[in-house]
């Protein structure tokens, strides 16, 4: 496989593709490796994860790199990813010596609970954050007691391969922690249907998020899955209209709008939709594409020239606004504002993943709500206004597993990650992500 620079379209490298058998391979190593690494106790486990976070900062700009050449992000996004597997890493160290189970009172003896490792975890990663969505698997599935093996998306597989070779010099046993590049329908189909895998992570597409959970059924195998999005920026008449403006760009355009979590949809109350949408168009004239090494940049190319292609057909005739992009080599699309005769437009209703925004009116709190809703699904979204009950009425009423009011954040490693309907299954991130990657086991001891 020829990894392509998306920005220059120069080659970085070539990588050979795992077949079946080696995938086999792959699986029968975590296998071997399980027993040892369970048994690893929980504070070796621990000093193991805070050595590897503290590669990872040290290499740090060589991984921030790896990531823009490959993924074609900024240099400020990249440099933040590789802060965030670094600080994922660390908070993830704090697990095992915390993974507790339970005493119940119950008659006759003594209740307890033990959270158990699930045993080999494969974690699918999508191409849009490689490098941080590798370890928002890896590190809890690794800090609960499994072995991983982390099936990378065909373009982007550098990082995680550089990761891999950090986590063996940090001491990490072999097996412990693989990399597996691979094509999704050899690889990372073997590792859904393989009898000896226990768990799925998936972040991709809803299509291929639903014949991973049918494969999975076979074998009952438990699933994490994150998959698409079409979020809604709510933007009320009462909100700070200027910082609602200014700040939309960044929550749909960041890394080019090819994220899951993009406010793709904005919708702003009618009385003040025409003064919201031309402060919107003057912010999204100040976004700044081109060479994802300037630092002024603030948005790169898009991932290939296919997915470039699939991008511009949701943009016919002439846009509300859109702004500039450099010409030549590189996949650049520029950042592209429209707006709507009717909400059952393709471009309305279906996932863009790409730099382009829809902007809607609506007349009132019950309108924005089902409009917001009306989607199948329900990942993220963004709500703005001085009414604190409003802001807890419609954060309360849209269904989506993450929301922000007065800001666009959606994913802290702090706090839980994942989606309402067909966004997903289960929840990444956050203190509760260590019990997705353990079972219950209650044991009664008489007296």
């Amino acid at each position: 496989m020829k990894i392509i620079n998306p920005a220059t379209e120069d080659v970085l490298a070539e990588v050979e593709l795992a077949d079946l058998a080696e995938t086999d391979r792959a699986v029968e190593r975590a296998r071997k490796a399980f027993p040892a690494w369970r048994e690893v106790a929980p504070g070796d486990r621990a000093r193991l994860l805070r050595r590897f976070a503290d590669l990872v900062d040290r290499h740090g700009e060589e991984l921030a790199r790896l990531e823009l050449d490959n993924a074609g992000h900024t240099i400020g996004n990249a440099r933040w990813e590789a802060g965030n597997v670094r600080d994922v890493l660390h908070f993830y160290a704090g697990a095992p010596e915390r993974n507790h189970g339970k005493q119940i009172p119950v008659p006759g003896g003594v209740d307890i609970t033990f959270a158990e490792p699930l045993g080999v975890v494969g974690v699918i990663v999508p191409w849009n954050f490689p490098m941080v969505i590798t370890m928002w698997g890896a590190a809890p599935a690794l800090a609960a007691g499994n072995t991983v093996i982390v099936k990378p998306a065909e373009w982007t597989p550098l990082t995680a391969l550089r990761l891999a070779e950090l986590a063996l010099e940090a001491g990490l046993p072999e097996g412990v922690l693989q990399v597996l590049p691979g094509a999704g329908e050899v690889a990372g189909a073997r590792l859904v249907e393989h009898p000896d895998v226990n768990k799925i992570v998936f972040t991709g597409s809803t299509e291929v998020g639903k014949q991973i959970a049918a494969r999975a059924a076979e074998t009952v195998k438990r699933l994490t899955l994150e998959m698409g999005g079409k979020s809604a920026n709510i933007v009320f008449a009462d909100a700070d209209l200027e910082k609602a403006a200014a700040s939309a760009p960044s929550a749909v355009f960041d890394n080019s709008g090819q994220d899951c979590c993009a406010r793709s949809r904005i919708l702003v109350e009618r009385s003040v939709y025409d003064e919201f949408l031309q402060r919107l168009c003057a912010a999204v004239a100040n976004v700044t594409v081109g060479d994802p090494l300037d630092p002024r940049t603030t948005m790169g190319p898009l991932i290939s020239a296919e997915h470039r292609e699939r991008v511009a057909s949701f943009v016919s005739g002439v846009p509300t606004f859109q702004g500039s992009c450099p010409a030549g080599k590189g996949f650049w699309f520029p950042p592209t504002v429209l707006t709507h005769e009717s909400l059952d437009e393709r471009s309305f209703t279906e996932e863009i993943f790409g730099p382009v925004v829809s902007v809607v009116p609506f007349e009132d709190e019950a309108e924005a709500v089902r409009i917001a809703n009306n989607t199948r699904y329900g990942l993220s979204g963004s709500i703005w206004t001085r009414d604190v009950g409003r802001a807890l009425r419609t954060a309360r009423a849209v269904e989506a597993g993450n929301l922000s009011v007065n800001s666009h954040s959606s994913v802290r490693y702090w706090t839980p990650f994942g989606g309402f309907k067909e966004s997903g299954l289960g929840r990444e991130l956050g203190p509760d992500a260590l019990a997705a990657f353990t079972e219950t086991k209650n044991v009664f001891i008489a007296h």
